[in-house]
């Protein structure tokens, strides 16, 4: 199953994610499939392609309650 999720990159106390598609079996920063948008919680921005995002979704991906509540922000 192909999953959008986070992907946590940034240094310590400092985070900074990816919203990234991968396969639901992989790693959390491994075997990405695409790379749609980041979010930083410091800054409090995100920047996510919503295009890419709809099409994936209509594949069949399934997208986590992380990135939910951030993309309805």
């Amino acid at each position: 199953m192909v999953t959008i999720r986070l992907s946590r990159f940034g240094r310590k106390k400092a985070p900074f994610y990816r919203v990234v598609v991968v396969d639901s079996r992989k790693k959390t920063t491994g075997g990405v499939i695409e790379f749609i948008g980041t979010w930083n919680p410091i800054k409090n921005l995100t920047v996510v392609d919503k295009d890419k995002l709809t099409e994936w979704v209509k594949k069949g991906a399934q997208v986590s309650p992380a990135v939910k509540k951030i993309i309805e922000k």
